[in-house]
């Protein structure tokens, strides 16, 4: 009986992985994972386009021409609002 116990212990000795490689391979999964979230997170983090790119005319040409897009409120300017105001007041 004592024949057939040691060789199941060393079976399962055997079969079961090493404890500390376990642990290694382990610890070097988790800095993986942590240095790829660290760089998409810097990724994340770059503007899409540099300062000021649009700002420039060719993009809000169509907002001025098109007075269906240039009148939506958010898009219109206040000042607008107030001039109008101030024109039509009775003298």
């Amino acid at each position: 009986m004592g024949f057939i116990m040691e060789f199941a212990e060393n079976l399962v000795l055997r079969l079961m992985e090493d404890p500390k490689e376990r642990d290694r391979k382990f610890r070097e999964h988790v800095y993986a994972v942590k240095d790829r979230c660290n760089k998409t997170k810097e990724m994340w983090s770059y503007p899409l386009r540099p300062y000021g790119f649009w700002t420039f005319d060719r993009h809000n040409s169509q907002l001025k021409w098109d007075a269906q897009i240039s009148q939506v409120p958010g898009r219109r300017d206040p000042y607008d609002d107030l001039l109008q105001h101030s024109h039509d007041t009775p003298k």
